[in-house]
């Protein structure tokens, strides 16, 4: 098979197994129906590991498989560029994918809609395939709404709960909101540069530094345009603020899709998006910073909502979105390879932390409160010490994966001479403890102490309505009843996963972030000098770890994760009391600083007001009321007033002729 061959192969074999699964799978059953999809995503990863070892020789390759559309200005192509990055998302995208595969075998056993799960799952690998292998603009838009679309399939995969389809709805439409910005810069990419082909936009891109852009009324540059039109689609995407308030919601979908959505899928499209566009963003010191910041504070405030939270999978869920913030951050200060490595590492040990927060749920009978769980160590020692290793590097212990590619973006952010880069750091590096608290607040609370299950658990405080509603279809643990490790499908991915989530940071920090590994796909210009700056202070993993021990940034998650122990296993009482001396934080922070409430108030509340606006006023009283029934009533009265002169009296018509000559004869005389 020739390479080309090849390169189709890795997204059409999870597109066979998505029309298999879903026009045929109640004739081929649900056991088929899991076998074909999991050999095809295999086939899929098998693919990829022979490309990324063929582009690893030095065999790149950028052309149209498939011309769709062409015109006098443009053409619209279907093509691949397989680089080193392109190569390095299909890996991470198929194996993460696989994991999630095999392990709905387990997670979704007594579902009806097993096969359509499985449907949905690989159409969507096909989707961000065709995303990250695109090589022009078209291509791109078309993944992005394809992860879009099915996304929204799979969150309301539990069509009859109305919280999964009020879910499903607001991911749709925060996501169309930045998709609206994604579309027109895209457009003005076209508009200016008269093609949507990566290469040649890229090429052409510096001549275009001192124009601004077509917007009237506006002084802005056209690139400084056009990078922050396509990061607002990240910012949709990517969950980043303010257009993050879908993916928490998102947690009613089954857990495997929280694995594939936010650890190494959907949520990364944006920051994979701007990595790729670095000979824009390069030119553009002002979409940098306005990027940067965006992240910060995405880094920092969605992490201070993971602390307050009591189901399982919305504590990983704001993870995902403070982690993120992190990746933004990177991305701004033009560190796009670091922002890429944390997007690798945390692919690993996010999915392992949704999926382990899965096997959790499983035992528990489907309860997702962390209050109601407690001392599930030794009923479930595989999910225990998988989830420990997750957790360990989420908060960059030394070693594990995530403190290679943390560790590189917070001293990144302080190399960087960007505007916004102090506050950045500052949020970044407080970021660091508020993680390790409520990443190990969630382990001991799960883990460690009084088993809490199977008991009445009627009289917890605090919780929100959103929580509840979706709790409304949790059963947990009978009285007297004890929980057990999951089966093998759902252990295995999580074991696999585990692997890389300890050694991967450690093995590829020094190819991908200071060697080569990047060269022809990242460009960086040399007016940002963050990662020259960490190339010279890098002297080899071992010798980054025993540095970092001095540093600021362990001493922080090392505190994070003590406080967590001493509040929650030796002293509960402190939280209660700090939540009740502090109750307004508090309620700011389980009401989600009120992004939801204004978002209904405003946007909702606004448009339904519009829309009753418009009937009342517009369509009853102007359409209905002037037009239509005003005409008939003018039409009424002079059909009433003529009506009056037709008495049938010949003597009245001729009086009426004589009246209508006179007038004739004076206006004639007036013109005379």
């Amino acid at each position: 098979m020739d390479m080309q061959s090849l390169y189709l192969l890795v997204p059409l074999a999870p597109l066979l197994g998505a029309i298999a699964a879903g026009l045929f799978g109640k004739v081929l059953g649900r056991t088929w129906s899991h076998r074909i999809t999991i050999m095809l995503v295999a086939v899929s990863f098998f693919a990829s590991l022979a490309i990324f070892r063929d582009v690893m020789a030095g065999h790149l390759f950028n052309g149209t498989v498939y011309k769709w559309l062409a015109s006098d200005v443009t053409s619209f192509e279907v093509g691949f560029l397989i680089d080193r990055l392109t190569v390095m998302m299909m890996l991470v995208v198929t194996f993460v994918s696989l994991m999630v595969h095999i392990y709905t075998i387990g997670y979704m056993e007594e579902d009806p809609g097993y096969q359509r799960f499985f449907s949905y799952i690989s159409l969507f690998t096909f989707s961000m395939l065709m995303l990250v292998m695109a090589n022009n603009f078209m291509q791109l838009f078309f993944g992005w709404e394809a992860v879009g679309l099915v996304s929204y399939l799979l969150i309301g995969f539990w069509y009859t709960r109305p919280t999964a389809i009020y879910a499903n709805l607001k991911a749709f439409l925060v996501n169309r909101v930045g998709d609206f910005g994604f579309l027109l810069g895209i457009g003005l990419v076209l508009m200016v540069f008269g093609t949507l082909d990566y290469q040649s936009v890229f090429a052409n891109a510096h001549n275009y530094v001192n124009d601004m852009a077509p917007i009237p009324g506006m002084s802005v540059g056209l690139l400084t345009a056009i990078c922050i039109l396509l990061f607002i689609g990240a910012m949709g995407k990517s969950a980043q603020f303010p257009l993050h308030v879908w993916l928490p919601d998102s947690m009613e979908g089954p857990t495997p899709i929280s694995a594939l959505i936010h650890a190494a899928t959907m949520v990364t499209a944006g920051i994979f998006m701007v990595a790729r566009m670095s000979p824009l963003f390069e030119l553009s010191d002002t979409a940098l910073s306005f990027v940067m910041v965006i992240g910060a504070i995405t880094a920092l405030f969605m992490g201070f909502l993971g602390i307050i939270q009591n189901d399982i999978k919305r504590v990983v869920a704001y993870s995902t979105l403070s982690q993120l913030g992190y990746m933004t951050v990177a991305l701004g200060a033009s560190a796009y390879s670091v922002a890429v490595f944390h997007l690798m590492t945390h692919a690993f040990f996010k999915a392992l932390l949704f999926l382990a927060a899965g096997s959790v749920i499983i035992a528990m009978h489907h309860d997702q409160d962390i209050r109601n769980m407690g001392g599930l160590r030794k009923y479930m020692p595989i999910t225990w010490i998988t989830s420990l290793i997750g957790s360990l590097a989420l908060i960059g212990t030394p070693f594990f994966s995530g403190f290679y590619s943390k560790d590189s973006i917070i001293e990144a952010v302080e190399h960087s001479n960007l505007a916004g880069s102090g506050f950045a750091y500052v949020a970044v590096v407080l970021g660091v403890f508020v993680t390790a608290f409520y990443s190990f607040r969630m382990y001991f609370l799960v883990f460690h102490g009084e088993e809490r299950f199977g008991k009445d658990h009627h009289d917890h405080q605090g919780d929100h309505a959103d929580e509840e509603a979706s709790h409304d279809h949790h059963h947990g643990l009978a009285p007297g009843q004890k929980p057990h490790e999951t089966s093998w499908v759902v252990t295995l991915p999580l074991v696999l996963l585990a692997i890389p989530s300890v050694i991967i940071g450690f093995v590829a920090i020094e190819p991908m972030l200071f060697g080569d590994y990047f060269l022809d796909a990242i460009h960086v210009s040399h007016s940002h000098p963050a990662m020259e700056e960490l190339r010279e202070e890098f002297h080899g993993p071992v010798a980054m770890v025993l540095h970092a021990l001095t540093d600021l940034p362990f001493w922080l998650a090392l505190a994070g994760a003590g406080c967590a122990w001493f509040f929650y296993m030796k002293r509960p009482d402190i939280p209660a009391a700090i939540q009740k001396r502090f109750s307004a934080i508090y309620t700011l922070l389980d009401q989600k600083y009120y992004f939801d409430r204004f978002n209904d108030w405003f946007f909702a509340g606004g448009a339904r007001g519009t829309s009753r606006l418009l009937w009342k006023f517009g369509d009853v009283k102007l359409i209905d009321g002037f037009f239509v029934n005003g005409s008939a009533k003018v039409v009424g009265m002079f059909s009433g007033v003529l009506r009056g002169f037709q008495t049938g009296y010949v003597y009245h018509y001729a009086f009426w002729m004589i009246i209508g000559v006179s007038a004739l004869l004076t206006v004639r005389t007036w013109f005379e």
